[in-house]
């Protein structure tokens, strides 16, 4: 009993042991020797046998002794044998290997945009962000140009989500892509509508830079001079100096308009082109160059021949010297014409004060083209006065206390007297006068100079009133040209003069020199109104509509659009990339613009006949051909003039249809049947043709 009673104390111990508790071995061993005890006078008490008490006795004492032993007993460690072998650490390779890439792919892409940010101003990025909707885009069409899309919805969906994208990518990245949203906006009309109805909103506006970026340009271009230095103006309102606004008063796509008054008194306007666009413009015309090329090889349509022209122009327009260049050539443009000189006037370029980046022009007080109220409101600046500035007169200087040049508002006084003292006056002008005016004077650039303004929006176009009260139009902004050969020139006349006459021969063989082999569709587009080529003569509209009976809707959707695309890729032969004249990308710009100006008005004219009439005596005129063929130009247009005719009697029965308020005029005539025959071709024109 004593030996079991070690044993679970030996036991109790080394458990214990293991567990690490507080109780000491030498108090451990005095409660066992106490429980023996009391199992000793137990047992003796109960009659147990003497005999076996010695031998217990010396097994508890050899216990005793051997607890006594390991509690003195040094702690040795175990041998390394003992433990078996050690087991590898674990190395976490894939977790590492993965991390040190994630951190390579960081630094780089840090890098990158800090470079890109830094010295390239985000073109790289703007690029990529290009290439990336490009590919999303056609890859949409290439999936769900179909009459059942594949990722549901509709065609119109299709037309809707992928308008959406473009849209947002021109306005996000600015600069040259807003030019290019403005081209696309004009071409609008042939879109699908939700396209249409997008590029509605297109303008070409945009946030204006800081003093600071204007500054460092004018220092780049002018040697390191400061604005001070440069205009000879002062910002602290030092005696003998001018005086420079340091807000600008304009900020389009790429530059920026600020007021200045030298200190001879000269009021000027400086154009600084943004300091950004010198970085971005060689990255944006090529990522579009890129993006039309994949598009014309995947799309296959005969495209990507124009855009080297394309892109040249739009260089172009960012080069102040060229802006100069043209328009000292408008202005002599105009002197040395008398249907003109004296109704047109074009700014004075201060060429001393002008570099590739900075133009610096007479500063032009004047009306808008859009503000068709204060055009037309009575003129109450009195009689035999004209507008400020009018005619080229020095502008009046202000009465009255300076305003303080703090460098943050606006200092250029307001001329408004001839608004009368209660604000609402006009120019008194009459918008018959002033749409004349217009036309006579981008006719002339087509078919008498072939020397083109390209951009002739409303806000680059100014109205005066003369002292003698008609109005004189003032042309600004000059960078967007295109200069037309002799040949081309003549052509282009004769091609007018075709279509006006239903000359149908004639029309073809031009457009067929052009690489063209739907005259009729050119010819539409030109006139912006549909040709059907005189009586009995079948048009582009039969060939594309054909005989469609007898399927749904989305499948005649899908088929007519797919239809003119075939016809597109047929009317634009082998022989475009050769022949097609690129200044004729240009042209239609410009006069889809002018219809649309017209149409803003009122259609105050019957502007096909003013344009025809100009296209037959400019061969007239056309000082390059030899006596005889001008002899027999001259009578050519006298019987053009009584085919005019028939015109005007389509004119005057659109004037009297709106002055009773059945119709806006022959312009929104045009577009009704411009409507109509679009509809016929799968095109829907859900808005005017020159929204945007």
């Amino acid at each position: 009993m004593l030996l079991r009673v070690a044993d679970l104390c030996s036991h109790s111990i080394r458990s214990q042991g293991r567990h690490v508790v507080c109780r000491s071995l030498p108090s451990l061993a005095a409660q066992s020797s106490r429980r023996i005890c009391t199992h000793t006078i137990h047992t003796f008490r109960s009659g147990t046998s003497s005999a076996s008490l010695p031998s217990r006795t010396t097994r508890l004492n050899e216990s005793r002794r051997h607890l006594q032993t390991q509690r003195y007993q040094s702690f040795t460690p175990p041998s390394p044998e003992s433990l078996g072998k050690a087991a590898p650490p674990k190395q976490y390779r894939r977790s590492i290997k993965w991390g040190r890439r994630l951190l390579y792919v960081s630094a780089t892409t840090g890098l990158f945009y800090l470079i890109d940010t830094q010295f390239y101003a985000s073109s790289i990025t703007r690029s990529l962000r290009t290439f990336g909707l490009g590919l999303v885009v056609a890859l949409d069409y290439k999936l769900n140009f179909r009459p059942e899309p594949w990722f549901g919805g509709t065609i119109g969906d299709l037309h809707r989500r992928n308008a959406e994208k473009l849209f947002n990518l021109l306005h996000q990245n600015g600069g040259l892509y807003l030019k290019i949203g403005q081209a696309i906006a004009m071409q609008s009309a042939v879109l699908p509508p939700e396209f249409q109805k997008m590029f509605a909103r297109m303008f070409d506006d945009a946030p204006q830079n800081s003093w600071s970026d204007v500054e460092r340009v004018i220092r780049e271009d002018f040697g390191g001079r400061s604005p001070e230095e440069v205009f000879g103006v002062s910002f602290s309102n030092e005696p003998g100096f001018g005086v420079m606004e340091k807000k600008a008063r304009a900020s389009a796509s790429v530059a920026q308009v600020h007021w200045a008054r030298l200190a001879d008194g000269r009021e000027v306007a400086i154009k600084v082109q943004k300091r950004e666009i010198a970085s971005q413009v060689g990255w944006d015309l090529w990522a579009f160059k890129v993006v039309m090329k994949i598009y014309t090889t995947w799309f296959n349509l005969p495209f990507y021949s124009l855009v080297p022209y394309i892109n040249e122009r739009l260089m172009l327009e960012t080069d102040f010297v060229n802006e100069a260049n043209n328009s000292e050539k408008m202005a002599e443009l105009v002197a040395g014409e008398p249907r003109l000189r004296g109704r047109v006037y074009i700014p004075t370029v201060y060429r001393d004060l002008s570099s590739r980046r900075i133009m610096t022009t007479e500063w032009i007080e004047g009306v808008r083209l859009w503000d068709k109220e204060a055009l037309t409101a009575p003129w109450l600046g009195g009689y035999g006065t004209g507008s400020p500035g009018a005619k080229g007169t020095p502008l009046s200087v202000p009465n009255g206390p300076v305003r303080k040049n703090d460098g943050t508002g606006f200092l250029k006084p307001e001329r408004n007297e001839w608004k009368g003292r209660s604000g609402k006056g006009g120019l008194g002008l009459s918008l018959k006068e002033v749409m004349t005016t217009m036309i006579d004077l981008f006719s002339a650039q087509m078919f008498l100079w072939g020397v083109v303004h390209c951009d002739p929006h409303p806000g680059n176009i100014f109205i005066r009133r003369q002292p003698n009260g008609q109005p004189e139009l003032v042309l600004i902004d000059h960078g967007l040209y295109v200069s037309m050969t002799s040949k081309f020139r003549r052509q282009y006349c004769q091609f007018w003069k075709a279509i006006m006459t239903f000359d149908n021969e004639t029309l073809s063989e031009i457009t067929s020199s052009w690489g063209i082999k739907a005259p009729d569709l050119f010819a539409s587009a030109t006139l912006m109104r549909p040709y059907d080529g005189g009586e009995g003569h079948r048009g582009t509209k039969d060939m594309i509509t054909g005989e469609l009976k007898g399927k749904t809707a989305a499948e005649r959707h899908f088929e007519v659009q797919e239809r003119m695309r075939e016809k597109m890729r047929e009317a634009l032969s082998d022989e475009l990339e050769v022949n097609f004249p690129r200044e004729l990308i240009f042209i239609g710009r410009n006069m889809r613009i002018v219809q649309g100006n017209n149409q803003f008005l009122g259609s105050p004219v019957n502007r096909i006949k003013m344009t025809g009439n100009w296209a037959s005596r400019s061969l007239v005129d056309d000082t390059g051909l030899g006596f005889s063929e001008r002899l027999v130009n001259a009578w050519k247009h006298f019987i053009f003039r009584f085919v005019l005719l028939s015109s005007d009697i389509v004119f005057y029965a659109s004037k009297i249809r709106q002055t009773f308020g059945f119709g806006g005029g022959m312009e929104d005539d045009i577009e009704k049947q411009m409507r109509f025959m679009a509809k016929d071709l799968g095109i829907e024109l859900q808005h005017s043709v020159f929204e945007g």
